[in-house]
């Protein structure tokens, strides 16, 4: 059903009562008056036939009709009245519109009936005779208290209707009048009520739409408009502060979720997402904002994070586990639970904070194998320098040429502890002073630095008859710490000399882009298999640890060069394909 605006509901009721009013007053007042005028008719009626039948008992005896027809004629067309005298049997003895002879008998009128019984009769009906609407009255005519005949008057009621319809228009006009200033008074009260009402509407628009600048007026005639507009205003005072406090603590808790490293997880007690906040849409891998209001099956694809959300919504308090998620890149989630109560402490859902632990779990890792490699590490040289030692005590200190092959291997492990001492020391003082204002950096030419690091590699070059080329531009320099820089490129070139063939060459180059400076070693060695190279650059991790130690190599020289770039801000990464060879690169910021 279509709704309508209060002033087209309030008008036309106001016009119906009005027109119902004034139709029953018009209906009643036209009936009245016909009334009126029917009894007035009536009664000048009888007055007339009271004359006539005084005349009739005064001046004939017996009847004469011919007398009587001649008085009824004279008399009436002096009264304009139709007047009858009719005797006992109803036989017409006079009449003055017509010829009595030619007239019927009157016995059945129920006029003449009702005088014969002596009292005074009247109706109403349509005259043959004349062929119109006429009101009878019939009076007895007593001689000497006896019944003699009767007199009738009668005229026709059509002056009467015509009468009334002219009142009856006078009275419909007056009416329409009445109707129409009546109609305006109502147009003018409906617009009266509603337009507060349809001001409380707009103003209520507006506060559904955020505005509150608008308010109501309360001036009104109604106490009911003037006392709903005032609470309205007062409402929208309330309202407006209640949501500027509900979105100040929205955005209040916005900002603290958005800023939180953990990630934050909330869910109905349908499982499905309420609140999903940036960090912990990072680690899912979830866009947040088509999260929210899903079931968790749809958002998160780990069954175990599932079981996980599924027990805490389970009613126990509070739930601690470890997750991993990622297929190639392992995360490390450290998960805490617990259950989301209304104020009447009813279950209506749960909030899952998931902390990140890859980092933690990852360094807990090379701690272990750092701790295990260091083991190994100073291990072999110690528990060979024992053993030849041992040997010496045990008799082959007499056989010089024994003892002294003995003293140079011996002197060769001491020499490598001493070289991964040493290693140790510098990566120490690396990671301490990292990121430190207080590390002595200054523009130095790229050229100096890598022709003071190929000088240092030149005898070894030398022995394995490798060539070793340089490509940089004279004018290219960087803000660094040279004697570190040149010890980050010697590292490399070592490393490039160590597993390239003899009879080989080695490139290093440095070119600018934009932003960074790029230093680039390249060998045409054996090469590294692929999956070697994420762990390449941590502390004695090797490729192949026979051959590395054979070599004499201390397993820390890759790592060196990572703090060593890291302290200047910048990173090394490594290209690498099996027997073709090997390019690392030193990448440093401009600035």
């Amino acid at each position: 059903m279509a709704k309508k605006r209060i002033l087209w509901q309030l008008f036309p009721s106001y016009l119906l009562i009005i027109f119902t009013v004034l139709l029953a007053v018009g209906v009643y007042t036209s009936n009245s008056l016909r009334e009126f005028y029917y009894d007035r008719t009536a009664e000048d009626l009888k007055a007339r036939a009271w004359l006539v039948e005084r005349q009739v008992v005064r001046k004939t005896s017996p009847f004469d009709p011919s007398f009587l027809n001649t008085l009824s004629r004279d008399l009436g067309t002096k009264t304009n009245t139709r007047i009858t005298i009719i005797d006992l049997s109803g036989k017409v003895l006079g009449d003055s519109h017509e010829d009595p002879s030619r007239m019927d008998n009157h016995a059945d009128r129920p006029e003449f009936r009702t005088a014969l019984r002596g009292e005074i009769g009247m109706a109403l009906r349509f005259s043959n005779t004349l062929e119109e609407q006429m009101m009878y009255l019939a009076v007895p005519i007593i001689r000497e208290d006896i019944l003699s005949g009767v007199v009738r008057t009668s005229i026709p009621t059509t002056f009467i209707d015509r009468a009334l319809r002219t009142v009856e228009l006078k009275i419909g006009g007056v009416g329409l009048v009445v109707a129409l200033l009546a109609g305006a008074i109502s147009l003018l009260v409906s617009r009266r009520i509603s337009r507060p009402l349809e001001q409380m509407k707009h103003v209520a628009e507006t506060i559904a739409k955020g505005e509150w600048k608008e308010k109501l007026p309360v001036a009104s005639d109604s106490v009911e408009i003037s006392a709903l507009s005032d609470a309205l205003n007062q409402m929208a005072v309330q309202l407006a502060e209640r949501i500027r406090t509900i979105t100040h603590q929205r955005n209040e808790s916005e900002a603290v979720l958005s800023s939180m490293v953990e990630g934050v997880l909330a869910v109905d007690a349908m499982e499905k997402v309420i609140r999903l906040n940036k960090a912990a849409g990072k680690l899912l891998e979830i866009e947040p904002s088509t999260a929210e209001g899903r079931p968790i099956e749809q958002v998160v694809r780990n069954s175990h994070l599932r079981e996980f959300i599924e027990r805490t919504l389970g009613g126990i308090a509070n739930v601690e586990t470890d997750l991993t998620i990622g297929n190639q890149n392992e995360i490390f989630l450290q998960a805490h639970g617990a259950a989301l109560k209304d104020i009447r402490g009813n279950s209506i859902g749960a909030v899952i904070v998931l902390n990140d632990v890859t980092r933690l779990r990852r360094l807990e890792t090379v701690r272990k194998d750092f701790v295990a490699n260091v083991s190994h590490e100073l291990k072999t040289p110690i528990t060979l320098i024992k053993g030849f030692l041992e040997t010496l005590q045990q008799g082959a200190l007499d056989d010089r040429e024994e003892a002294e092959r003995f003293l140079n291997i011996m002197v060769k492990q001491v020499e490598r502890l001493n070289a991964i001492i040493e290693d140790l020391l510098s990566l120490s003082r690396l990671e301490q002073d990292s990121g430190k204002p207080e590390m002595s950096m200054e523009k130095t030419s790229v050229q100096q630095i890598l022709e003071s690091a190929i000088r240092d590699c030149e005898l070894k070059a030398q022995d394995k008859n490798t060539t070793v080329q340089l490509n940089c531009s004279s004018e290219l320099e960087v803000l660094a710490n040279p004697p570190l820089m040149s010890q980050a490129v010697l590292n490399l070139v070592d490393n490039a000399l160590k597993y390239s063939e003899p009879g080989g060459q080695i490139e290093v180059e440095a070119l600018a882009t934009e932003t960074e400076i790029v230093i680039e070693v390249q060998d045409r060695g054996c090469g590294i298999d692929s999956s070697h190279l994420p762990r390449l650059f941590e502390r004695f991790y090797r490729v192949d640890q026979a051959r590395s130690r054979q070599l004499g190599g201390t397993g820390l020289g890759l790592a060196i060069v990572k703090h060593i770039a890291q302290a200047h801000g910048g990173s090394v990464s490594v290209n690498s394909t099996l027997g073709k060879g090997s390019r690392f690169s030193i990448r440093l910021p401009i600035t």
